[in-house]
């Protein structure tokens, strides 16, 4: 008889074939809800809603860190981003490279969420920039927060203002009470406030006006493509069926590989009709996203790193603090 387990995650290429049930975890019967990761990750860290979910990593060594021992992490890693590329700046404000984030006013959904982490720490690592050195607005309140479940505290030397529920991030770019945002959601969610478009906006744009140059020079510098979200399981299940997490592991494993030979097809397409070189067709053979520890263990403890040293744990957290010892060699 398989178990009935509820799970949640974020809707992309790699968790789709989960959903649609191209891919079955051995075993399970999955109830599957598709949520925003805001929404997502505050029901889990609050109410526990579902037996296996996404999660921010970044709330996650937060949580492991003051000793909640709730969840189990399970390697996988569905979305990788260059986070400071997702930094959004007033083009009045004075912002013309990284460094002239000095000094500036900045707003944050979340101040612990995982992208602001990272944002952070290659702000710091690449540019020199100090998180006490920007002034920061957050949206969220702390009953609708990751921060609100997870005991947050500004860390120290750091003002984190709080943005009152009348106003939000883009409206207060759009008046001038912001200079920047370290990232803007403004997907409607039971956590996010902001609506405004600011893409289409001719006042704001990215930190870096050719984000993919800068994405290249970093991870050609650092062979660094920072994560995102990784996967909880509620340990108590993980206790009573140990059999579970690399059941997961290796349906999301197959899930992936899934996504990658639809994503080859395209490329493909692209070379037989002439549209990327060689060159580019080779490159974009290689495998994107590979989940397990062995892969991106690199990655996983530079994120460790920041998070310690942005005062968000008190020290740096061991991965086997974090994942399941079982899926340690995968």
């Amino acid at each position: 008889m398989k178990l009935t387990l509820s799970i949640a995650t974020d809707v992309n290429p790699r968790t789709r074939p989960i959903m649609d049930g191209s891919v079955e975890v051995d075993g399970v019967d999955l109830i599957h809800t598709p949520l925003h990761p805001s929404e997502m990750f505050w029901r889990q860290l609050k109410f526990g809603d579902f037996d296996i979910s996404e999660m921010s990593f970044s709330s996650l060594i937060k949580a492991v860190a003051r000793g909640d021992d709730s969840w189990v992490g399970i390697p996988v890693f569905t979305t990788h981003h260059f986070f400071q590329n997702w930094i959004v700046i007033r083009k009045d404000a004075g912002i013309e490279k990284p460094e002239d984030m000095r000094g500036k006013r900045v707003g944050v959904p979340e101040f612990q969420q995982t992208a602001a982490l990272w944002s952070r720490g290659i702000l710091k690592h690449e540019f020199g920039v100090d998180q006490t050195e920007m002034e920061y607005f957050m949206e969220r309140l702390p009953e609708t927060s990751h921060g609100g479940a997870t005991g947050f505290e500004a860390p120290p030397g750091v003002t984190v203002n709080q943005i009152p529920i009348e106003k939000n991030i883009g409206q207060m770019l759009l008046d001038g009470e912001l200079d920047a945002t370290l990232l803007y959601l403004n997907i409607p969610n039971l956590v996010d406030r902001s609506s405004a478009d600011l893409e289409s906006h001719p006042n704001f744009g990215p930190l870096f006006p050719d984000p993919e140059a800068e994405s290249l020079r970093y991870f050609r510098k650092t062979n660094i493509y920072p994560i995102n979200h990784t996967m909880v399981i509620k340990r108590a299940l993980a206790e009573e069926h140990p059999w579970l997490l690399l059941n997961i592991l290796k349906a999301l494993n197959a899930a992936n590989e899934l996504a990658n030979q639809q994503r080859l097809e395209h490329i493909d397409y692209y070379r037989a009709s002439g549209l990327i070189s060689q060159e580019a067709y080779d490159a974009l053979c290689e495998p994107l996203l590979q989940h397990g520890i062995k892969a991106n263990r690199e990655t996983l403890e530079a994120a460790t790193l920041y998070s310690y040293e942005q005062g968000l744990t008190p020290r740096q957290v061991a991965l086997d603090e974090v994942f399941a010892k079982n899926t340690m060699d995968h």
